[in-house]
């Protein structure tokens, strides 16, 4: 097992940077040991999160990467346990494949890649695209278990262990190394999907569209062009996808099938290729206004992972994403006050999503969906103003009683995270006092537990 002092493990934002003593351990029992002879350590799997929730600057990570077994699996009845290195991608490729009558097993959640660990999606409770119909990853999960800095080794589920279990699920890594999880697998009579694309003109016809296909698709998100101001603010493509029994379809690639060149020495996302895209996708969709097809998931779930290391095209100083959710009483009119902003702003966002929470509960005690519409932007960062724009985002979000995602999140304010989360003082008690990160530091979480 290697040992090793290294600044190259960033986050998917690549906005923090700083050395870590890096252990890469090839057994649970390796990792459990790491864990109770190591002063600062956190959990690292494929660094897909965006914010500083993955990195421990100064501390210890250990890379969960050669944890990637699958233990077992049930093919009657979808239970699935394996370690927390393994990738979803791998558990596609492997047990979801199409069977005798063109269904089969499938992950019930996925965010959008698939490129992220068990152990990730676990320690952020991640969602997807069908929130409304199934909720978080950690709804799903049967049992886990976790290695604490004191040498000893818990078996966490509902029944067992149940507070550790909830302060886990979506508790940014912070509790403890997860070693191994079961998850329930979901039986679908297809796994391949119809899907349909509706071009809307405002934010109006965003919410209408979203209160009608709640109710009949698994699968729901849109577009927005967020330099679209007045009368077009919200404008955007509504999609929506559900599952075709009997038709089939096979996992994509493991690896994506595009890469691009070196990091380039500065951001390509400049306010002019902003809105040239976001006007470009825009008028690509305006000759119909509804298309659909039929055929893989991969398109409509992970149209990103087609590309190899997509966040370089930000270039070394990296980019922020803001993704909050807002309660239905002042979502209309929050997400508006948001959308003005960035329209305004000399930020802009390359991508900027849109889609509305159920209120399917999770099990977690820091969990983000919660019922209401929730918005991500992608930004540049550009320093001091681009900070400046976040905390502007972020006041329009706590007036309107809404919550911060942590997974995403660099810049949050402390105050804002026991604002949206009612809970936290109840997860800080159970925290591991060996265990520590960048966004642990910052919102003083880990402070409190020593």
């Amino acid at each position: 097992m290697s040992e090793l002092w290294r600044d190259d493990y960033l986050s998917w934002g690549r906005t923090v940077r700083a050395r870590h003593l890096v252990s890469n351990p090839t057994s649970q029992a390796l990792a459990a040991e790491i864990v109770a002879r190591s002063p600062s350590v956190l959990a690292y799997g494929c660094g897909r999160s965006y914010g500083d929730a993955p990195l421990n600057p100064g501390g210890r990570l250990i890379d969960c990467r050669g944890l990637d077994r699958i233990i077992s699996f049930d093919g009657q009845t979808g239970v699935l346990t394996c370690e927390a290195g393994v990738r979803l991608a791998d558990i596609l490729a492997i047990l979801c494949q199409p069977e005798a009558d063109n269904g089969g097993w499938f992950l019930p959640v996925v965010p959008g890649t698939r490129f992220a660990t068990v152990g990730g999606a676990i320690a952020n409770d991640v969602h997807g695209k069908n929130q409304h119909r199934l909720g978080t990853f950690g709804r799903h999960v049967s049992a886990l278990e976790l290695a604490r800095s004191d040498g000893t080794r818990w078996i966490c589920s509902q029944n067992e262990n149940a507070d550790l279990f909830a302060a886990t699920i979506g508790g940014i890594g912070l509790t403890g190394f997860i070693l191994n999880a079961t998850i329930q697998l979901q039986r679908v009579q297809g796994l391949a999907v119809e899907a349909e694309d509706i071009r809307f003109n405002n934010l109006d016809e965003f919410f209408s569209l979203a209160a009608e296909s709640d109710a009949y698709w698994d699968y729901t998100a849109a577009w927005i062009d967020s330099f679209a101001k007045g009368r077009s603010l919200g404008r955007g493509i509504f999609s929506r996808a559900r599952r075709i029994p009997g038709c089939a379809a096979w996992p994509p690639a493991l690896q994506p099938r595009i890469a691009l060149p070196p990091m380039p020495p500065i951001s390509l996302i400049r306010p002019f290729t902003v809105w040239a895209f976001n006007a470009a996708y825009w008028r690509k969709s305006s000759f119909r206004s509804r298309s659909s097809n039929t055929g893989s998931y991969e398109n409509v779930f992970f149209p990103l992972d087609a590309i190899a290391d997509w966040n370089r095209v930000y270039g070394p100083k990296g980019f922020f994403q803001f993704q909050c959710v807002v309660p239905p009483p002042a979502a209309r009119d929050a997400v508006a006050d948001l959308l003005r902003l960035t329209a305004r702003s000399v930020q802009g966002s390359f991508i900027t999503g849109l889609k509305t929470f159920g209120d399917v509960p999770s099990p977690g005690l820091m969990s983000f969906p919660m019922r209401g519409t929730s918005l991500a932007l992608d930004i540049p960062n550009r320093g001091p103003p681009t900070r400046r724009f976040l905390a502007q985002l972020e006041h329009v979000v706590m007036q309107a009683g809404g919550r911060i995602y942590p997974a995403k999140d660099a810049a949050m304010s402390a105050a804002s995270l026991r604002q949206g989360y009612p809970q936290v003082g109840t997860f800080i008690e159970h925290i591991d006092p060996g265990f520590s990160s960048a966004l642990a530091q910052r919102l003083a979480l880990t402070s409190a537990t020593r």
